[in-house]
């Protein structure tokens, strides 16, 4: 089946900007996650901002990863290697399975714009609760590469031969026992 022919499914996503200087009128790449997932046909699903810290972060994400109506989270900012930037420390531990790949592809494609500087990225995902997890550097430019290379194809169900969609509507073609 074709990418065209198969069914679009549309997800409802959360998005969480965690930053210690912004405010929610001043987060660009949060409004550039919301302004993709909406065009690109999906729903949003709640949308905060709240300071680097672990607990904080954790008590949100529990919340999102606890609701049924949630079908992923995608966090902006704190995956740097300052001293509170924590959302890999926060998150990594609810994590049922790691996407190992993610954090791998992401600093693979970022290295066509900021070179060797990708190291430096601590980009994150898995699924916890069926409900899948991506974790994005607090830039746009980091958000727009995350975005474009890898969550627009792997959150639309229609990519084959394989996206996130059936793990997170909890369907797994070919195995229904």
């Amino acid at each position: 089946m074709s990418k065209l022919q198969a069914p679009f499914t549309p997800l409802n996503l959360a998005i969480l900007t965690v930053s210690d200087s912004r405010t929610m009128a001043e987060d660009s790449s949060g409004q550039y996650l919301v302004d993709q997932l909406t065009a690109a046909g999906h729903q949003l699903a709640d949308r905060q901002l709240i300071t680097d810290d672990i607990y904080k972060i954790r008590a949100v994400v529990s919340g999102w990863i606890a609701d049924p109506n949630i079908h992923a989270v995608i966090t902006t900012g704190g995956t740097g290697f300052y001293i509170r930037d924590s959302i890999p420390e926060a998150v990594s531990v609810l994590f049922d399975k790691s996407v190992d790949g993610f954090g791998e592809m992401f600093r693979l494609i970022s290295r066509e714009d900021i070179g060797m500087s990708t190291i430096q990225s601590r980009a994150v995902a898995g699924i916890a609760n069926g409900t899948g997890i991506f974790c994005l550097p607090g830039s746009s430019g980091a958000c727009r590469t995350a975005w474009e290379g890898i969550l627009q194809e792997q959150l639309d169900s229609r990519t084959r031969p394989c996206n996130f969609v059936p793990h997170f509507m909890h369907t797994n073609p070919g195995h229904e026992s």
